[in-house]
């Protein structure tokens, strides 16, 4: 009898121990929630899924594109073309330029490609149509060396340069890897976690079981007992049930503490996090400049170059793009830092980088007339002319020519000192 005793205690405190060390995956399991793969409607359910994709994609489309040509060595900005209307204020289509961004991005992130439709006609652009990822098809051809690809839309082909693609992780120019699709297991057990916690709170945090008995019952007590059961599950104000004599229930299920569901739920929206590159002191505004700084760095610039090298791609036409090129203005993520961006502005007017209208000008102000075509200089400059060698300094008035320095091409004083014996005083 008491080995026998021995033995049952040690089974009990075994299957304790199985139970103790069961991961989140497996406690779901036995709670009757199967881990399925989910879609992207149910990933963004998950707070952290939704925080993440919706800061990254909202910052991105909050940025302005710019169209720049490059002309006998200078960069001049093309203001009036209307794909850059397009691109940031109005699609000619039902959205508008932030929300069209914005739902590429999140395709993007989510499903691993993001595509709209260019209305091209002939050369013109008529509009830009998003379009959902979940509508598009891609048939792509056979040849591994030389690639390529039709995409379909309601049964419709188009080719490939009917459209803009955005693709994460791709190996071949259209489609992509989106995070639900690499982590869709950890994505699983976050979002299957909270419909545990909706079963918990509909049933008040009862626990699931059986009940067994030691005589066969009736089928009107049974039919009783099911009552009884469905009011204690489903009205909280039906909390009390009682068990006759040869009744016994038997868990089958833990309760959220003995799962440790908070705990876990906090680690998975950290490592959730760390699946888009956000830090969370982004999103809880801790942050200081340089971990914003650094997380623009490694989370939305690569991000950026991506998207600025698709347009150039898909949106320009090949006999523009030898001399032209979309470019994000990422100058607008720290433009919120009035006293970092004038600190800024006053370095680029100091080293002649930008002019005093140019600086009003990314400000969103109107120039100034007495300052158009003028720079300021300093009387310490030294102008040197690399072409022809002729160097001028204002504070003397003085020219010289580095390539014949025993050349003086006129100004003022010969004696740059200009002491009494070079003036001509006594």
């Amino acid at each position: 009898m008491g080995l026998r005793q021995k033995w049952r205690e040690l089974r009990y405190f075994k299957k304790q121990e199985q139970r103790d060390s069961m991961t989140l995956e497996e406690l779901l399991l036995s709670a009757g929630i199967p881990l399925n793969d989910i879609t992207k409607e149910q990933a963004l359910t998950i707070p952290a899924v939704s925080a993440a994709s919706g800061l990254i994609s909202d910052i991105i489309a909050s940025l302005p594109i710019h169209l720049y040509k490059e002309e006998n060595g200078k960069v001049i900005e093309v203001k009036n073309d209307p794909r850059v209307s397009m691109l940031n204020d109005d699609t000619k289509d039902t959205l508008n330029g932030f929300q069209f961004k914005k739902a590429l991005i999140e395709d993007y992130l989510l499903n691993g490609a993001g595509y709209a439709y260019i209305n091209r006609q002939r050369n013109n652009v008529k509009s830009l149509n998003y379009v959902e990822y979940k509508d598009i098809s891609v048939n792509v051809g056979v040849d591994p060396i030389f690639k390529s690809y039709d995409i379909l839309v309601n049964g419709q082909t188009y080719r490939d340069f009917e459209f803009l693609k955005i693709a994460r992780n791709s190996k071949d120019g259209v489609t992509g890897k989106g995070i639900i699709h690499e982590n869709n297991k950890m994505l699983s057990v976050a979002y299957y976690s909270l419909i545990f916690e909706e079963v918990l709170v509909k049933t008040g945090g009862n626990k699931k079981g059986f009940l067994t008995s030691e005589s066969k019952l009736t089928d009107e007590v049974i039919a009783a007992l099911k009552r009884s059961w469905n009011d204690l599950y489903k009205n909280n104000s039906e909390n009390v049930m009682i068990l006759n004599k040869g009744l016994d229930f038997k868990e089958s299920s833990n309760t959220s503490v003995e799962m440790q569901l908070n705990e876990n739920k906090k680690t998975n929206s950290a490592e959730i996090l760390k699946l888009f590159l956000v830090f969370p002191s982004i999103l809880d505004g801790s942050a200081s400049d340089d971990v914003y700084n650094e997380w623009i760095k490694i989370c939305i610039s690569p991000k950026l170059t991506e998207i600025e090298t698709c347009l150039n791609k898909d949106l320009l036409l090949p006999s523009e793009q030898d001399s032209f090129y979309f470019a994000i203005d990422s100058k607008e993520l720290l433009k919120g830092d009035m006293e970092k961006r004038y600190k800024a502005y006053e370095i680029a007017l100091k080293n002649k980088i930008l002019d005093i209208n140019e600086v009003r000008y990314l400000e969103d102000r109107e120039p100034i007339k007495a300052f158009e075509d003028i720079v300021v200089l300093g009387l310490n400059d030294v102008l040197y002319n690399i072409k022809t060698g002729a160097v001028y300094t204002p504070n003397t008035d003085k020219s010289t020519n580095m390539n014949n320095p025993d050349t003086t091409l006129g100004g003022g004083d010969d004696n740059a000192n200009r002491d009494s014996r070079g003036s001509g005083t006594t």
